[in-house]
């Protein structure tokens, strides 16, 4: 009777765990203001037949390329609005960068329509190179500070147990070479990736916070 139960138990958590038995295919969201190596990454995922996904100056780069790529707005059923302002934060988007690899989240997912994420290549608007380049104002130093692309970055770095966050492009080819030979990166790989990200959020936000401390007093324009 043990034994019975423990099977019965095992077919429930399978039938739960839907994504262990129907893999859905593997998928990557790239937005990248800094396109170095973005078009080699790029062709090394479809390669692997992953699916990708990116925002509008990316997606123009990769189709240039002869890249399929699907739009972001494709996948929450919004345009990209508010000059390029509004663009990913969207729970289409962030649930499957932040969904676990576990079977309340994966009802959570289908029950909502949502699929996952498996790999987050992000880097952000250059607002230490605006503001060091001298002669912006105020206003276009502030037009050039990120908000989806560190909200992603973050996002995927907090599930890293389950998602690979890149935001250096010299990391495309560990990335690639891992995905080529096992499938999936190393988990270990994965939280330097973490770490990474974290420290590249935590810069950003400071060379923001930096900027605007030695304005106080400068006028509104």
């Amino acid at each position: 009777m043990a034994k019975y139960c423990a099977l019965v138990s095992k077919i429930l958590y399978l039938l739960a765990h839907r994504r262990w038995l129907m893999p859905q295919k593997k998928r990557a969201l790239i937005s990248v203001s800094d396109k170095t190596g973005v078009v080699e990454l790029v062709r090394g995922l479809r390669l692997l037949d992953f699916e990708i996904v990116s925002t509008g100056g990316t997606a123009r780069v990769l189709r240039e390329d002869d890249i399929d790529v699907i739009d972001v707005s494709e996948v929450t059923g919004f345009p990209e609005c508010l000059g390029g302002r509004l663009k990913t934060l969207d729970p289409h988007i962030f649930g499957g960068i932040l969904a676990k690899d576990i079977p309340a989240d994966e009802c959570t997912m289908e029950k909502l329509g949502l699929l996952y994420f498996d790999l987050v290549a992000v880097n952000f608007y250059p607002f230490e190179r605006t503001v060091d380049e001298g002669g912006v104002t105020r206003i276009q130093a502030i037009e050039q500070i990120d908000i989806g692309g560190p909200s992603m970055v973050r996002a995927a770095a907090k599930n890293a147990d389950r998602v690979t966050v890149v935001v250096d492009p010299a990391d495309y080819d560990e990335v690639l070479a891992q995905l080529q030979k096992k499938g999936e990166t190393d988990w270990g790989w994965r939280m330097e990736l973490m770490l990474k990200a974290f420290e590249r959020t935590a810069a950003y936000d400071t060379a923001i916070a930096r900027y605007l401390a030695g304005r106080r007093q400068a006028p509104k324009v």
